[in-house]
């Protein structure tokens, strides 16, 4: 293939025989479904009736950012003949394809969910541009750590294999774009990717307490990309899987003050997964994590502010006053606070 393949490296692979071990919580991927990327951020998405997520980070994940080569130069290796019938449609929709480049060590060598992959991949513009290199960038497979093309087309990639993938916007940066990389708004990509090598999944009861909580902050700071973005599904999968690690339990002697740390993290979690669920208008479910807040942190004033909204979105006014003045009073400074209460009371008294 010339010197198109000049980026890739070898490296060599774990044992894929090792067990994947993960609990029961599915992958946003696992239904199958064609998951879109949003096209509008909601009209409510500027976050002014709602409290700010908890230590939001802008931008794209730390992940995102390793490796990155930031010389912005065309490269003439994308141009390469191609026959079509040589691509796979991924999704049967034409927005995701794949060539296999040079195969790898055959269908038994493919990675799986939950295992953590490495891949060299280089991100080019349609008209040839180079926006992104990352050599030896490792990601949980099916996790949401990258974009959705690569965690797509990973899953359907040998050990060792180099691939040529296009995908729209739709899996790539969607309608925003990155401002980081210089993506535009609705940027197809073309990607060179290589399966380095697959390993297990960490196994959470075996980490200590500040392995859990750096690697579950990873996560919730992935799912709060994900919000600023207006993606709420994505952000709510990325929450999940960061309460997943915070709350398994330990095989490791831990004390109050790590125990305490990780309770902190699982509140955060909760807090911003209320958020996007509320988003979502999945109420009951906004509903249930807001509880579970309350349930270890009774004066948390986001929790009690968010259990306010859901009850009056379902109609539940009388309590829906009674959690917000608890709110107010613990923070009456707070005008959106103040705002909605008035806007319940006008309601109930209907």
């Amino acid at each position: 293939m010339g010197d198109k393949e000049e980026f890739f490296l070898h490296g060599d692979h774990k044992n894929r025989d090792s067990i994947v071990k993960r609990s029961s919580q599915p992958s946003l991927l696992d239904s199958g479904e064609d998951f879109e990327m949003l096209d509008n951020a909601d009209e409510d998405s500027s976050g002014d009736d709602l409290p700010p997520l908890e230590d939001a980070g802008g931008g794209e994940s730390k992940e995102e950012h390793h490796s990155r080569e930031p010389a912005r130069t065309k490269d003439t290796t994308l141009e390469v003949s191609t026959t079509q019938d040589e691509w796979q449609d991924v999704l049967g929709n034409g927005h995701l394809k794949k060539k296999v480049l040079e195969p790898g060590q055959g269908p038994d060598s493919r990675p799986l969910r939950g295992q953590i992959v490495q891949i060299n991949v280089k991100s080019f513009l349609s008209d040839g541009i180079m926006v992104e290199e990352q050599l030896g960038l490792s990601f949980t497979l099916g996790d949401g750590d990258v974009i959705q093309a690569l965690d797509l087309v990973v899953q359907l990639m040998e050990i060792g294999e180099k691939a040529l993938v296009e995908t729209s916007a739709k899996y790539a940066f969607g309608v925003i774009g990155s401002e980081t990389l210089r993506v535009p708004p609705d940027a197809d990509l073309t990607l060179h990717v290589q399966l380095l090598s697959t390993g297990a999944s960490p196994d959470f009861e075996l980490m200590n307490p500040t392995e859990k909580v750096t690697l579950a902050g990873v996560k919730r700071e992935r799912g709060n990309m994900y919000y600023q973005r207006g993606d709420y599904t994505f952000a709510v999968n990325s929450y999940s899987i960061a309460l997943q690690i915070a709350e398994t339990s330990s095989k490791v002697d831990i004390s109050f003050e790590e125990e305490a740390e990780l309770l902190e993290m699982k509140v955060k979690c909760l807090n911003n997964m209320a958020a996007a669920q509320l988003k979502l208008e999945h109420y009951e479910a906004a509903l249930r994590s807001c509880v579970s807040v309350l349930t270890h942190q009774p004066d948390n004033v986001k929790a009690l502010f968010r259990k306010g909204k859901v009850l009056a979105l379902q109609g539940e006014y009388a309590e829906s006053i009674q959690t917000l003045k608890r709110a107010l009073k613990l923070e009456p400074s707070n005008k959106v606070q103040l705002t909605l209460l008035g806007c319940t009371n006008c309601a109930g008294a209907q």
